[in-house]
């Protein structure tokens, strides 16, 4: 850990604040200038020597990973400055929760005063606590606020029929003389014109992918980098190709008929980018907003032969790693097949070109059963077994729960057999064109995914019954409990979402005839 000079040493932290979004650059650049200035003389008034200026440029108090702001925290933890300055509280983070985190929390503990050059915020005053929180609280309620009238704002738009994507879908551009507007891209609009009247001439596709990418096609992703819609760059070549889901979506996209559809995901709260998606009824739909790219009869067989070609229902089942398992060597999430009765995953991006992915492959028992282990390594180094043996406490009267779990079972039963009634109803329906294939879709994927969690429950709540049974009829004790927390026999589903991030895989070594895995975890 460094120390400091004895002489106070400040850290500047500036940030564009909220209300000047809508300035130009140089506008913003000038912003984060004068507060930079502003502090800089306020630190030499006070006598203060200044470590470093952490600027955040065009990002929002509510924003956790402004670069800038974690970089100060983590030189904070090390003790280069004691002093952090700010123009305001507000400019540090609008969020109550940070407040108590870092400046009357961690803070103090690492010996760093936290000041408000304008607000007078100041940690070393008596009193102004709770003047600090009270501002916190303020800011807190303006983020709340402030989302709630952006996204009233966004919904009028789009029920107006004004497009507010932030870039244009690919076939399209923004109109320069109406905003919210959208009018034909040529270029790209020919390419989905090709791809529908490849479909509509019996091509698949991952056939129409692969027919692309042998024309040097950038995909869409890459064709808006190219024209400077986006910046960043993909990581791997195959990240500039064509694949079979680029082709759905496309072939999927009433947009391309002239109808803008719009609100397909939301936020889940204003403190977090994440979304969430939208059940379809409430998906706002508005007609002949902008010019179409493909004719209505075109569309019709598109979509007929869509639904013709839609594969009938599954098991249902959710993969284990499901979109949790990526090629290393391209990036692109691994799809699951099946052959000669075992599980397996591979990367598809050498379907849809050559040369681009060696192509990683791994069976899923095989996975399972390296991941398993790297569960059980992180559990015997974190989970103290004595500790844990003398927390556990074994009811001696326990039936009164085992008969609400059972209770709770039985629901759970008459639920998954509604949901199988609705799922074979629902497929009748498609069947007789009552249906749609996108309604279908979405409907059964919702259907399906209340199914597995309604097993799911069943399960742990029937493991909860044994394991009861047998505490309570002396068949096992608590040192037998707690080695099922620390070396557990399988995984499932929610141990793998709750657990990992992602995995990577690599093509197995010629030579060792090993296979890669690295594991990046929540954690």
């Amino acid at each position: 850990m460094h120390t400091v000079a004895e002489r106070p040493v400040a850290a500047i932290y500036a940030r564009l604040s909220e209300e000047d979004q809508g300035k130009t650059e140089k506008e913003s650049s000038n912003s984060i200038i004068n507060q930079v200035m502003l502090l800089r003389q306020y630190a030499e008034r006070e006598g203060w020597d200044v470590y470093d200026c952490y600027t955040d440029d065009d990002w929002t108090g509510a924003d956790r990973n402004r670069p800038a702001f974690n970089r100060l925290l983590r030189d904070a933890e090390q003790g280069r400055f004691n002093i952090v300055l700010c123009k305001t509280q507000s400019r540090f983070t609008r969020e109550l929760e940070m407040v108590e985190k870092y400046i009357h929390g961690l803070f103090p503990q690492w010996g760093i005063r936290f000041v408000g050059a304008v607000d007078h915020a100041d940690t070393n005053v008596r009193g102004n606590k709770k003047s600090r929180q009270i501002n916190g609280l303020v800011n807190e309620w303006y983020l709340e606020d402030m989302s709630e009238n952006i996204r009233a704002v966004l919904t009028t738009r789009r029920r107006e029929g004004c497009y507010i994507g932030s870039t244009p879908l690919y076939g399209y551009c923004k109109d320069p003389e109406q905003k919210g507007h959208l009018v034909v891209d040529p270029e790209a609009a020919g390419v989905v014109k090709l791809i529908f009247h490849s479909f509509a001439g019996g091509m698949g596709k991952t056939a129409i992918a692969r027919m692309l990418n042998e024309k040097g096609i950038p995909n869409p992703t890459e064709y808006k980098r190219q024209k400077g819609l986006i910046k960043k760059a993909p990581p791997h070549k195959a990240g500039t190709l064509w694949k079979y889901f680029s082709i759905a979506d496309i072939l999927a996209n009433e947009m391309y008929i002239g109808n803008l559809v719009q609100g397909k995901y939301g936020s889940i709260s204003y403190k977090t980018k994440q979304n969430k998606p939208i059940p379809r009824e409430q998906w706002i739909r508005v007609e002949h907003t902008h010019e179409p790219i493909v004719e209505k009869g075109l569309w019709d067989t598109v979509q007929k032969m869509r639904q013709e070609r839609a594969k009938p229902f599954s098991t249902g089942e959710i993969g284990l790693f499901a979109r949790k398992v990526r090629c290393k060597h391209c990036g692109y999430i691994m799809r699951s097949g099946k052959g000669r009765g075992r599980r397996y995953l591979n990367c598809s991006s050498r379907h849809v070109a050559e040369d681009t992915c060696i192509g990683s492959f791994i069976y899923v028992d095989k996975l399972e059963e390296v991941v398993l282990e790297e569960v059980r390594k992180i559990n015997r180094r974190f989970l103290d077994e004595k500790t844990l043996e003398d927390e556990i406490e074994i009811k001696e009267d326990p039936y009164g729960d085992i008969e609400k779990w059972k209770g709770q079972c039985s629901f759970q039963r008459q639920r998954i057999h509604q949901m199988d009634t609705a799922i074979k109803n629902l497929y009748l329906d498609k069947v007789k064109g009552d249906v749609d294939v996108e309604q279908f879709q979405v409907l059964y994927r919702e259907l399906d995914l209340d199914k597995e969690n309604a097993k799911e429950e069943i399960k742990q709540l029937e493991q909860k019954i044994q394991q009861v049974q047998q505490q309570s009829s002396g068949h096992r004790g608590k040192k037998e409990i707690v080695q099922e927390y620390i070396n557990p026999s399988g995984l499932s589903r929610p141990i793998v979402e709750c657990l990992i991030d992602h995995i990577e895989v690599s093509r197995r070594d010629p030579e060792t005839k090993m296979i890669k895995i690295e594991i990046h975890w929540n954690f």
